[in-house]
C-alpha cells in the first residue's frame, strides 16, 4: 500500500503543473557505430585439457588442443587435416605438436617424412633428441647395408600380405587388377607361404612362382597352366620393377633386424625418393598395410600417424582407399591421422576426387593458415567455413591459423618455446636471408592490432550498405 504523504504529494503537483512524461527521441545511426555499446566477447575455448598450441589471438586466452580428450565430446573424430602454403609454419606446428604429445606416457607417433635438407628427412633433429634413428628408404643405399622392409614379413597376417602385393600392382598399373590376374597371384602367394618356412618368403619367390606356376593351381580351377602363366605376367612384370628396377633393394628382402615398432617415436624417412615418381605412391601402400598389421594393436596407447605431403596418398585412388581404411581405426584403436596439404585443390580435384571426400569427411579438425584469396575461397566452400574466416585467412601472417574444431572457429597465434626452436625451425635458407626476428611478444602484438582494425573496418565495410534506425 502507497504511503499517503506519497499519494498527496503526486495529487498537488499534478494539480499545480499538470502531468508530465518523459519522451525519447530516437537516435539515427548504423549497426557498425552501435556495436561499440556491446562489451567485446570471444568464442569459448576447448576445454584446459591436453596439449597447449598457442593462444587465441581476439581474446589473449590460452589455446588447447587433444583429440583423445575431445573425442566423443566435441569431436566425432580425432582426425586432423592442417592446410597452407610453405614457409607459413605448418612445420613448425606439426613438430611441436608431436613432442609435446610426447610427454605423455601413453601416446607414440608414427611420421611419413617426405621433406628433406642435407640429405636428411626434416624430422631427423627431433629423432637425433629423442635417441630414436630414422627408418631411412633410400634405393641408393638400399643394395649397401640400407634399410628393408618385406612385404611378406610374417608379422603380417597373409590376408594383409596379399592386400599389400595387389595394392602394390594396383598403383603401379593405374588399374585394378581383373578376376584372371587376381588369381594368378592369389595361387603364387599361397604356394610360396606353404612351401617356404625355413625362412622369411620374400618378392622374389612370388615373381618366380608367377613365372612358373604349379600345375596344382591350374587342376583346381580346371584351366591350362599355359593360362594361369599368361594371366600373371603383367603381375610378375610390375612385381620385378621391386626386385631388380629403381627400387630394388628396398622390399626384395627379409626386414631389417632392429626396427623397433615400440619406440615413442617412428620415423619413416622418405626424402630420398622422387615424390612425382610412382615410387610415392608404392612406398606409402607398403608403409600403411605394414603398419596396420605390425603397429597397429589394441594396447590402449593412443597413436598419431602424421603424412607430410599427404597429397601423394590422397591422389592414388588405391592407397587413399587403403588409408581410408586405416583412418576407420581411429575411434576402435585410439588412432589420430593428421594429413598435411599445401592446397587443398591438390586431392579435391585429383584422381581420387571421391576416396579423397571421404578422408576430409572423417577428419573434424581443420587448421588453415595464409593462402592466396582464390585458394582460400575454393578451400572455404569446401570446407564450409564462415565468411569471416575465409576473408581473413589470405592476411594471416606465418604462425598465426584459422582453427575449426568441428565447427568452434578460432583464429589461434601458435607459440613455440625457446627448448624447441632450434629442433622445429630447420630451414636454414629462410632464416639467413631474413633479418633479426622480433621478440614473439612483440610480433604477436603487432599483428593482433592488425588483425583486430582489419576486422573492424571490413564489418564497417558491411554495415554501410545496411544501416538501420535504433531506436
Amino acid at each position: 500500500m502507497r504511503d499517503p504523504l506519497s499519494v498527496l504529494t503526486e495529487a498537488f503537483t499534478s494539480f499545480l503543473f499538470g502531468k508530465v512524461e518523459t519522451t525519447r527521441l530516437p537516435v539515427r545511426t548504423s549497426t557498425g557505430q552501435a556495436q561499440a555499446v556491446y562489451l567485446p566477447t570471444a568464442a569459448p575455448g576447448l576445454g584446459d585439457s591436453g596439449v597447449i598450441i598457442g593462444r587465441e589471438v581476439y581474446s589473449g586466452k590460452g589455446y588447447i588442443y587433444d583429440p583423445f580428450q575431445l573425442y566423443g565430446q566435441q569431436l566425432p573424430a580425432p582426425h586432423w587435416l592442417v592446410l597452407g602454403e610453405s614457409g607459413n609454419g605448418k612445420s613448425a606446428l606439426e613438430k611441436t605438436y608431436v613432442l609435446r604429445q610426447l610427454r605423455f606416457r601413453d601416446r607414440q607417433v608414427v611420421v611419413l617424412d617426405a621433406q628433406g635438407e642435407d640429405g636428411v628427412g626434416e624430422w631427423n633433429l627431433i629423432a637425433q633428441e629423442l635417441g630414436i634413428t630414422p627408418i631411412r628408404l633410400d634405393p641408393m643405399t638400399a643394395l649397401d647395408g640400407g634399410i628393408r622392409l618385406n612385404p611378406l614379413d610374417p608379422a603380417i597376417t597373409s590376408t594383409g600380405q596379399l592386400a599389400l602385393l595387389r595394392t602394390i600392382i594396383e598403383v603401379a598399373m593405374g588399374h585394378g587388377l581383373d578376376e584372371r590376374s587376381g588369381f594368378a597371384l592369389k595361387v603364387a602367394h599361397a604356394y610360396v607361404n606353404e612351401t617356404i618356412i625355413d625362412r622369411q618368403p620374400v618378392l622374389t619367390d612370388i615373381v618366380d612362382q608367377l613365372r612358373h606356376p604349379e600345375p596344382e593351381s591350374a587342376e583346381s580351377m580346371n584351366v591350362d597352366i599355359d593360362d594361369v602363366r599368361a594371366w600373371g605376367l603383367d603381375v610378375a612384370l610390375v612385381l620385378d620393377r621391386l626386385v631388380d628396377g629403381d627400387l630394388r633393394g628396398m622390399f626384395d628382402g627379409p626386414t631389417t633386424v632392429g626396427i623397433d615398432l615400440d619406440a615413442p617415436l617412428i620415423v619413416f624417412d622418405l626424402s630420398h625418393i622422387d615424390r612425382n615418381s610412382i615410387a610415392m605412391p608404392i612406398l606409402m601402400a607398403i608403409v600403411g598395410v605394414w603398419l596396420e598389421h605390425t603397429w597397429i594393436r589394441p594396447d590402449r596407447k593412443k597413436r598419431i600417424f602424421l603424412v607430410e605431403e599427404a597429397w601423394h596418398i590422397i591422389n592414388s585412388p588405391f592407397v587413399a582407399q587403403l588409408f581410408q581404411r586405416l583412418l576407420k581405426f581411429g575411434r576402435r584403436l585410439g588412432l589420430s591421422f593428421v594429413a598435411v596439404v599445401h592446397h587443398l585443390s591438390d586431392v579435391v580435384d585429383g584422381a581420387a576426387a571421391r576416396e579423397a571426400a571421404a578422408i576430409l569427411k572423417m577428419a573434424s579438425t581443420r587448421t588453415i593458415y595464409a593462402q592466396k584469396a582464390d585458394e582460400a575461397r575454393a578451400t572455404g566452400r569446401v570446407l564450409g567455413l564462415p565468411r569471416w574466416a575465409v576473408e581473413i585467412i589470405p592476411t594471416l601472417t606465418p604462425g598465426i591459423a584459422v582453427w575449426d574444431v568441428n565447427g568452434n572457429v578460432q583464429v589461434v597465434k601458435h607459440l613455440v618455446t625457446e627448448a624447441e626452436r632450434p629442433l622445429v625451425f630447420t630451414d636454414r635458407a629462410m632464416t639467413e636471408s631474413s633479418g633479426p626476428a622480433l621478440p614473439e611478444d612483440v610480433q604477436a602484438a603487432e599483428w593482433e592490432a592488425e588483425q583486430r582494425a582489419a576486422l573492424i573496418e571490413q564489418q564497417q565495410q558491411l554495415d554501410e550498405s545496411s544501416e538501420s534506425t535504433v531506436a
